[in-house]
């Protein structure tokens, strides 16, 4: 799902998958359905709040949306670090995905210092 030239699109869109992918993990190897239900809710919605901001019909919904997103992020972050820190991920799975949740944060933050800014 690329949309052309959205870089925090794509990159979330990509976070979304490897979310999916981790809670599949942990569902079938685990047994684990509370913390990684979390996990998936957090981490999928932050794509789907850039897709909304994209279609946004003024300047203030793009950045609520995007505001929704950057928090989701924080969020999902610490579904990671609580999976990681009580043994169900291991750590270098758990902070490669924090990694990338800082780096769609980091841009969203971004974002939305520029939108707010500029009102």
């Amino acid at each position: 799902m690329a949309i052309k030239n959205n870089p925090l699109a794509d990159k979330s869109y990509l976070f979304a998958l490897k979310i999916v992918t981790l809670y599949k993990e942990l569902v079938s190897a685990n047994n684990e359905y509370v913390l990684s239900k979390q996990l998936l809710r957090s981490g999928t919605s932050i794509g789907a709040n850039i897709a909304e901001a994209n279609g946004a019909i003024s300047k203030a919904d793009f950045s609520a949306k995007i505001s929704i997103s950057y928090k989701e992020s924080l969020e999902t972050k610490y579904w990671l670090s609580l999976l990681k820190d009580s043994d169900f991920l291991s750590k270098e799975k758990a902070d490669m995905l924090i990694k990338d949740a800082d780096e769609l944060s980091k841009i969203m933050f971004s974002i939305l210092k520029t939108t707010r800014i500029s009102k």
